[in-house]
């Protein structure tokens, strides 16, 4: 396949199985001359499954007006706060830490999932990084 010119990146955060043609949506891909429903409706039924999740989208549009979008789990963050069913991470994370820490198992589920959005087999080091983001919340992990 020839390289095409890719006209733009676009990152954009979409709940899972509801696109619609309203905004973001329409109104993101409208200004590049797109036909929104090849997003909308392949996204929709590619993303069925995780209904009402809120994903991130990283969406190329080409200069010939085609697209390829590509669907990044939920943000490591948030899986942390729903693990822990905490509203946000701390302000102060170096001082003020968390009530709450986060088991080795949640580590581990949450590090299983993040892996196919990483470039790397290798669980061990997708739990060192979900670690540091807890850590980054104020979040401590059990050993």
């Amino acid at each position: 396949m020839a390289d095409k010119a890719v006209k733009a990146n676009l990152k954009m955060k979409i709940k899972a199985g509801q696109a619609s043609p309203a905004p973001p949506v329409g109104s993101t891909l409208g200004q590049y001359g797109v036909n929104m429903m090849d997003f909308i409706n392949p996204f929709n039924e590619q993303t069925k499954d995780m209904m009402g999740a809120q994903l991130t989208v990283h969406i190329t549009i080409y200069e010939d007006r085609t697209m390829d979008f590509r669907v990044v789990s939920t943000p490591t963050d948030d899986r942390i706060r729903a693990a822990l069913k905490i509203d946000k991470g701390s302000g102060r994370p170096n001082s003020e830490k968390i009530a709450k820490k986060l088991s080795q198992a949640d580590l581990t589920k949450i590090a299983e999932d993040k892996a196919k959005d990483m470039n790397t087999d290798d669980i061990d080091a997708v739990k060192k990084m979900v670690a540091g983001t807890a850590r980054s919340m104020g979040v401590e992990v059990e050993s």
